[in-house]
């Protein structure tokens, strides 16, 4: 594997200079994880931060009841478990593969020495903790003040966004999509059931076509 083009593919590291990424494939190790493994848990010290190569990572939280809620879903090029790794705590959530997987692991020392030698990398560092606070905020925003047909429609357009395409497959299992979403899944088969009736959208299996997208987003607007 070249380690090199792997860091440069991370997002997280996007506008550093070519001569700050050669130090970054020498402290990161490449771990592989099989379908339904574990990354790390909830409330263990978080000894450093991982971006995948390959697959995709659930982060989730598990309620007393044993009911889960999926706060997100990395995929190639995305980093996660950078802040309790900064912040010298614990992992907020478990996470797990969903899919086989390979991710380059940061140790939180040896990034951490490389951050105190390197200011233009902890503001690049200080830029993408921002973002995704703001995407952390968007979510509780939707989970609170939407109605769940409008949650359901802005994460529609969500995957359209990121798969640039009126026809994708759905990244998620219906029943994890509805606990990401707050809701259950017969409520979910539900509302897709109701945006099929309605013209909205095409169902065929995991796959998803959107057929009227000013309905759509004029659904995902209004639930507010």
């Amino acid at each position: 594997m070249d380690k090199l083009a792997a860091v440069k593919s991370v997002m997280f590291f996007d506008g550093l200079p070519e001569e700050k990424f050669n130090k970054l494939p020498d402290i990161s190790i490449v771990k592989k994880y099989r379908k339904g493994e574990t990354l790390f848990v909830a409330d263990v010290l978080a000894n450093g931060f991982f971006a995948p190569i390959k697959g995709r990572v659930k982060i989730f939280r598990t309620s007393p009841s044993g009911k889960e809620q999926i706060l997100h879903v990395f995929g190639p090029g995305e980093a996660f478990g950078e802040v309790p790794v900064f912040e010298g705590g614990t992992f907020p959530a478990n996470g797990q593969a969903i899919e086989p997987c390979e991710a380059l692991f940061f140790p939180r020392r040896d990034f951490k020495n490389m951050i105190k030698e390197d200011p233009d990398l902890a503001m690049k560092m200080m830029a993408m903790l921002s973002q995704k606070l703001r995407i952390l905020v968007n979510k509780i925003d939707d989970l609170s003040l939407k109605e769940t047909p409008a949650r359901v429609a802005s994460y529609l357009l969500l995957l359209r966004s990121s798969q640039d395409s009126d026809t994708f497959k759905l990244d998620l299992p219906k029943g994890q999509i509805a606990f990401y979403l707050g809701t259950i899944q017969e409520t979910l088969s539900r509302i897709f059931k109701r945006f099929t009736e309605q013209g909205i959208i095409a169902l065929n299996g995991n796959e998803i076509t959107i057929l009227d997208m000013d309905q759509l987003k004029d659904i995902a607007d209004e639930g507010r």
